[in-house]
């Protein structure tokens, strides 16, 4: 059955294409709008784009539209984190205790593709690039696009506008400065930006690095991660301050202080990068930043999702799987209340404002925990505590990352909220050595829990 109402989506990036490819699924007429060329046909990329973590969430939406299946074929599973020190060692932290639990590295470009080329084979979908959003209106549902080529502009009129379009959203711009209700916004700027490298296959094209993790060398105030790319490379991401300390982003203006700064901090990695002087001023400074809003819909006929309502810092790799659940979740609330989009707007950002805030949360959390507590000794003694209680009590034990990353059926929030207990509780038995060798993982377990009972009690109280 085809639905009356036509739909517009502004932004075709990940979240909407998924969307464009489910709303035209229900039947809806679907127009996708891109302001960037098409990425099928032109690298838009630009040394900006940080690979992608696909997990569990992620995993969901693309079977909620057929795709699971396509997109794992695309994936070089990742079983743990490959920790590198700076004397060269390297030592694998599991991300579960369970070998079926385990993250994806997948192409930003090539997920997209995916899910455009899908978008595009549906008869009631429509897809445009080079379009620029210059403004929207909520109220009457239009919103007004410059072409990139001809200059020439163009007004569309729909049903109902959804704004896809990322953190520098047109739409959520168009709600700000609409005086006909109360709009909150806040955008948070971490004073870390970000610069994505290459480790290039071997020769033969092998894989000059570990395949199956994700590789971070937590330095402290910096750090590098590298992700596996289907081709043998990584893809490398400096994390780097940009005015603090003795290497920054604003001191680093020559080939050869980049090449001293890796060789004092990351000499294994250097030993792989032969063109690192090059490229590091080839590719641009990225900025790391979080935004918050509240509403995420309008006059019942528009609605922010993805990166434009909430977006977050990369380091708990959920920044698209987050994206990507919106509509696994929005699909919920339309199969609920299809025909009231007011209702539907309404229960969809009631069940969802509270997860997307707590993931921007915890992804601040990760930042710090990867460049300064991945190495500790008693942050590894706490993983390997957490990685035995998930082998031996998988029903009992879910780490916070388990939680977060694997549990799809729990929301960010109670992951959020079980998951900091957890870590505070272990953390406090192993630092007053409460938890000792002599004890029996089930010994272990029960006292963590009990701990952790009592912080989520201390914590009710509190708050």
């Amino acid at each position: 059955m085809k639905n009356k109402e036509n739909i517009l989506i502004i932004g075709a990036g990940l979240c909407g294409s998924l969307l464009a490819l489910r709303m035209a699924q229900r039947g809806y007429q679907v127009q996708l709008i891109e302001k960037r060329p098409d990425l099928r046909k032109t690298d838009i990329s630009a040394g900006r784009s940080i690979n992608l973590a696909f997990s569990n969430r992620g995993i969901k939406a693309m079977k909620l539209v057929g795709l699971e299946q396509k997109a794992l074929e695309i994936c070089i599973p990742m079983n743990g984190r490959m920790i590198h020190d700076q004397e060269e060692n390297t030592f694998l932290s599991p991300y579960s205790g369970l070998d079926h639990e385990y993250i994806n590295s997948i192409s930003r470009t090539d997920l997209n593709a995916l899910l455009l080329d899908e978008a595009e084979k549906m008869e009631n979908v429509s897809i445009q690039f080079n379009q620029e959003c210059l403004e929207v209106n909520s109220e009457k549902a239009t919103a007004t696009f410059k072409d990139y080529h001809s200059g020439e502009e163009t007004t569309i009129f729909a049903d109902l506008i959804f704004g896809t379009d990322g953190a520098g959203s047109a739409l959520r711009k168009s709600m700000m400065n609409d005086r006909s209700f109360l709009f909150s916004f806040s955008q948070d700027y971490l004073q870390h930006g970000y610069k994505e490298l290459t480790i290039e296959p071997s020769k033969e094209g092998d894989f000059q690095l570990y395949k199956n993790a994700l590789h971070i060398w937590p330095r402290g105030e910096n750090m590098l991660i590298a992700l596996p790319n289907l081709d043998g490379s990584f893809t490398v991401t400096l994390f780097m301050s940009y005015a603090e300390g003795d290497y920054n982003f604003n001191n680093i203006t020559s080939a050869a202080k980049a090449e001293e700064y890796f060789e004092k901090y990351y000499p294994d990695a250097l030993k792989l990068m032969p063109n690192l002087g090059e490229e590091f001023f080839e590719n641009p400074t990225g900025a790391l930043g979080t935004v918050k809003c509240s509403p995420w819909y309008s006059h019942g006929k528009s609605l922010l999702m993805g990166d434009a309502a909430h977006a977050i810092v990369p380091f708990y790799g959920q920044g698209m799987n987050a994206s990507f659940e919106d509509v696994v979740v929005f699909d919920e609330a339309l199969e609920n209340h299809t025909g009231d989009w007011e209702a539907t707007f309404k229960t969809y950002q009631k069940a969802r404002k509270k997860d997307t805030d707590a993931i921007a949360d915890l992804a601040i959390d990760n930042f710090y925990e990867m460049k300064e507590h991945t190495a500790a000794p008693i942050f590894q003694q706490k993983r390997k505590l957490e990685t035995a209680l998930e082998q031996e009590f998988p029903a009992e034990y879910a780490s916070k990352y388990r939680l977060v990353t694997f549990q799809e059926q729990i929301g960010y929030a109670e992951a959020m909220q079980r998951g900091r207990a957890q870590d505070k509780a272990m953390l406090r038995l192993i630092s007053k050595e409460k938890i000792n060798d002599r004890m029996t993982l089930e010994e272990k377990l029960k006292l963590v829990k009990e701990e952790t009972k009592t912080i989520l009690e201390e914590d009710s109280v509190a708050y």
